[in-house]
């Protein structure tokens, strides 16, 4: 594969992509006739293939005001070379491992995974040649070669997965303990109670039923059981923060995953096989400890935020050292030195708390840590301790040296390129993104969902005045690409919110002013290029990683990014784009 930049003039990377309407009438086409008549997740049909050449010019360019703002602000993040594979979604299901079901590219941070926090973020290292620690990932592109051949069946009934809140709550103080209980209680009852609703309901409605009449009640009730819960913590201590990423819920579809490894051997394997980056898995703390007294309440914080930055620091190991070593080169020089870690830290927990309370006993219980998401393999130190018993909101991981999961099969295609840009606008001079800012572009489940969030995303090089909702067929010489444009316009206030969306707005697709109540930040661009075989594009034979429920639908592309950029590096970022220059 080709590394680097995109070999087309830098003047069609630039063009700023809005589609217009026209697209907007064939992107719901997609989303809603061919994809709804499918029952399956079987391989996209040829109907979802289309010439670059078929495809109407719809890209323009808002023109730019003197106030506006011209710049770009490039970084270079890499293709995943280091092979960091998952099927994590930390921005859109925190807290749930393996929750988007199909599998991500990752660059840029290194230590990433379901259970980060912002804390262990800034700490890694990370691809980026700037030092950039944010996180840019988009689900993978396979090429299958018996395409249309034994179809899995996921036709079974689905249910709500939400994120885990428990395990990510801070030290809990004893006054709230009970309050906080209850409230937790109730979350699984209102979960329980989806679940109900989901099976009696099922075949009703139209394509938005589940999401109007179940998952967004759901949110909502969650969002006010999650305030009780902050606030409950936050009379006696320090009010937790950012609870509200926690609220959304999912469909998960567990017909999909439970013949999955008796069907992958039928599959094509990948040439090579795939050394894909494991995660560790270590059981969760936070949801184990009893009401804290205030007095511990800070050192009880600051050793859990240290257990969360040492597992942080064994995922970043496992990237750098792949390949390293004998076959316990990972038991004794990154989950043994982790398990030592952890007991130091459970103790240091236990003698805070039993310093004005009775002391928790059996903490050390908790210290053992494994491996997941490694194609199937799960190890720990020796091989005598088991691996951690799985979270409820936990999903099935990875399988097979394809890393196949819920029939997203075929071997994965490196980017050949991924320019990641951050942008102006045309109206208003930027603004610095917020730290820890989570923005999510297009929709995982526009099927489900609706085609509202969705965005028209392929195109090929050389053709970057148009975009598609369907994968395209590019003519020789040209390379497959995707274009995923960020919203820009931030309400001023959060990093988050409880769809992971209402906290960033698009800019007006003619004009390009934000919205009322908005300020311009910079906007980001990523493209993916990719050198697929025409032989391949002409035969239907690529696709896109999904839910199974998507059946790989084209339109379902989707891309998502956590900004950990240093304060310096954002402001010289705002600086560049202001400033009309090109910077990197």
């Amino acid at each position: 594969m080709r590394h680097g930049t995109v070999g087309i003039p830098p003047r069609r990377l630039r063009v700023g992509l809005v589609v217009v309407t026209a697209v907007g009438l064939a992107v719901a086409g997609i989303g809603t006739s061919v994809w709804n008549a499918r029952a399956s997740a079987e391989a996209a049909p040829r109907s979802a293939f289309v010439r670059i050449q078929d495809v109407a010019p719809n890209v323009r360019t808002p023109q730019v005001l003197p106030t506006g703002s011209t710049g770009v602000f490039t970084v270079d993040c890499g293709t995943n070379g280091n092979r960091k594979f998952s099927p994590d979604n930390p921005v859109a299901q925190p807290g749930v491992k393996n929750g988007a079901q199909h599998v991500h590219d990752f660059v840029g941070n290194l230590s990433i995974s379901a259970e980060s926090s912002d804390s262990s973020l800034e700490e890694s290292d990370t691809t980026c040649r700037n030092g950039d620690r944010s996180s840019y990932f988009w689900p993978v592109v396979r090429i299958d070669r018996k395409a249309n051949v034994m179809a899995p069946d996921v036709s079974g009934t689905p249910t709500v997965s939400c994120p885990s809140v428990a395990g990510r709550l801070p030290a809990v103080p004893q006054q709230a303990r009970a309050e906080v209980d209850r409230n937790l209680a109730l979350l699984g009852q209102q979960v329980a109670e989806a679940n109900q609703r989901l099976a009696a309901t099922r075949g009703q409605g139209g394509p938005d039923f589940v999401n109007n009449a179940i998952l967004g009640p759901l949110r909502s009730k969650r969002i006010a059981t999650l305030d009780r819960i902050a606030i409950a913590i936050g009379r006696t201590g320090p009010r937790p923060t950012g609870l509200e990423s926690l609220a959304d819920c999912d469909l998960s579809y567990d017909g999909a995953h439970a013949g999955h490894a008796a069907r992958r051997t039928s599959r094509g394997q990948a040439s090579t096989p795939l050394a894909v980056t494991p995660t560790v898995n270590c059981p969760t703390v936070r949801d184990r400890l009893p009401g804290v007294p205030a007095q511990a309440l800070d050192e009880v914080n600051r050793n859990l935020d240290l257990l969360d930055k040492q597992i942080a620091e064994a995922n970043q190991r496992l990237v750098a050292t792949q390949g390293q070593g004998g076959p316990n080169f990972v038991s004794n020089a990154i989950l043994g030195p982790l398990r030592d870690k952890r007991v130091a830290t459970l103790d240091r927990i236990a003698i805070a708390i039993g310093r004005h309370a009775a002391r928790p006993t059996a903490l050390e219980s908790f210290a053992q840590c494994a491996l997941t998401n490694g194609g199937g393999v799960t190890a720990t130190p020796g091989g005598a301790s088991p691996a951690p018993t799985a979270s409820p909101s936990d999903l099935p991981g990875v399988v097979g040296p394809n890393l196949e999961i819920a029939g997203n099969v075929g071997g994965i295609v490196r980017p050949a390129s991924v320019t990641i840009e951050y942008r102006g606008n045309a109206v208003d001079r930027v603004v610095p993104m917020p730290k820890f800012l989570k923005a999510i572009v297009g929709d995982a489940k526009p099927t489900s969902r609706g085609p509202a969030n969705a965005r028209a995303t392929w195109t090929c090089s050389g053709f970057t005045d148009r975009l598609s909702a369907k994968y395209v067929i590019c003519p020789a010489g040209s390379q497959v690409m995707r274009v995923h444009n960020f919203a820009s316009c931030w309400d001023g206030r959060n990093t988050d919110s409880a769809n992971h969306r209402d906290h960033l707005k698009f800019a007006d697709p003619v004009t390009g002013a934000c919205p009322s109540g908005t300020v311009a930040v910079p906007q980001l661009r990523i493209t993916i290029a990719y050198d697929i075989p025409r032989s391949v594009q002409k035969k239907g034979q690529y696709q896109l990683d999904s839910f199974p429920e998507e059946n790989h639908n084209p339109f379902s592309d989707h891309n998502d990014f956590a900004n950990v950029n240093s304060t310096e590096t954002m402001a010289r970022i705002a600086a560049c784009i202001n400033a009309g220059g090109r910077c990197r």
